[in-house]
């Protein structure tokens, strides 16, 4: 008796921290490469510590509590990663757990299909995911579509170098909204002739393209890169199209809301832990993940539109509440210890009627007050 009343006291006392927010909550880290949107997506600027960028970042795609609506809402705005490379790492305010078969997260970009209903493009700019439980590694690459393709490299890196604020520009003779086609210097491993390069500048955006708040005069990525997707349908610089691949990326094609609607077949419905590799494309079982990093992985100028860059408008954990499968029994949080952590995620599958055999400590078919005192007796040896 004295256990069940601990039990029930224990329930009282964290009914208030049961539910789990579903949008993003904490921005770890987050280095644009050079791009047209650099420095305005979010607004970033010369003398901000690196705490003042993340904060702005956490502004733009972190959810927040809506007090006129009583509820958590996504995020108001979106980030640019700028050209090849620039990440953001984010996390949840729990890990998110592989909800097997399952889709497990959405992440929002702004990709759009183009206006001709036959089209299977638009603007498509994808971003690459990868995971980890550790934010110094492993980490591990969700394997889209275009994983193991032979036009995929693994083991691109790329270092652009900060331009000379009095340099020349060469602006392009046969484009006016180009001003600048030698403006962030860029050298590569690329296993193509392609070894160099330019972020260009465009009329539409004047400011820096090189994040001015970045100390240093390179900037180094390194990871997979993704072929070129875009044409020139018009053959005379006017009109790009972006064409989707097939599934995988962020920013890659319209996103799925998860609003109650039906999916449309062009739609990214979301991403699975399911599809997680180690660096050497082998598949690896990640019960759960705390970390997300998103990278933009295509390296291409599109004439007037300028630089392919990934954006991200925030992230969605679309089972908030979900638990992995224990290793022992009773560690339904999946860390290697049974404790109180554990008891209050089974509290959580009660609080939310929900059912998960992890929770179901005395395998009775129920997560009840029963399994809250199993654990107890686990944690105190009995």
């Amino acid at each position: 008796m004295k256990k069940i009343l601990i039990a029930l006291s224990l329930v009282m006392a964290l009914c208030a921290s049961a539910q789990n927010k579903r949008f993003i909550t904490e921005i770890h880290d987050f280095l644009p490469a050079p791009g047209q949107f650099t420095n305005m997506l979010p607004v970033t600027k010369a003398g901000m510590t690196k705490a003042d960028v993340l904060k702005a970042v956490a502004n733009s795609i972190c959810g927040y509590y809506d007090e006129e609506d009583e509820e958590e809402v996504i995020a108001p705005s979106m980030i640019s990663l700028g050209s090849y490379g620039g990440y953001v790492i984010f996390s949840f305010d729990h890990p998110l757990v592989n909800v097997k078969g399952e889709y497990d997260m959405q992440i929002f970009g702004n990709a759009y299909q183009a206006a001709q209903s036959s089209s299977n493009g638009g603007s498509s700019e994808p971003g690459i995911i990868m995971v980890a439980n550790d934010l110094n590694g492993p980490w591990y690459e969700l394997a889209g579509s275009e994983y193991h393709s032979p036009y995929t490299q693994h083991d691109f890196k790329i270092t652009y170098h900060k331009p000379d604020p009095n340099h020349t520009p060469t602006p392009d003779p046969k484009n006016k909204s180009i001003v600048d086609t030698s403006y962030v210097a860029w050298t590569c491993n690329s296993v193509d002739s392609l070894k160099t390069g330019h972020v260009y500048k465009n009329s539409f955006h004047a400011q820096s393209y090189w994040p001015e708040w970045y100390e240093g005069d390179e900037i180094t990525f390194e990871g997979s890169k993704l072929r070129c997707n875009a044409a020139d349908e018009s053959g005379q610089g006017t009109y790009w199209v972006q064409y989707f691949y097939d599934w995988g990326y962020v920013d890659n094609r319209p996103d799925y809301k998860y609003d109650g609607t039906t999916p449309e077949a062009n739609q990214n419905l979301g991403f699975k832990l399911d599809w997680a590799v180690d660096s050497e494309g082998n598949p690896v079982n990640l019960k759960q993940v705390k970390y997300i990093k998103v990278y933009n992985g295509v390296l291409q100028q599109c004439g007037w539109l300028g630089e392919t860059s990934t954006e991200v408008a925030g992230a969605i954990d679309l089972h908030p509440d979900a638990i992995p499968e224990p290793d022992m029994k009773g560690d339904i949080n999946g860390d290697g210890a049974v404790d109180i952590a554990d008891v209050n995620a089974v509290i959580n599958l009660i609080l939310t009627s929900g059912y998960a055999a992890a929770g179901d400590i005395n395998d009775d078919g129920t997560v009840d007050i029963a399994d809250v005192n199993a654990i107890i007796n686990i944690i105190l040896k009995v």
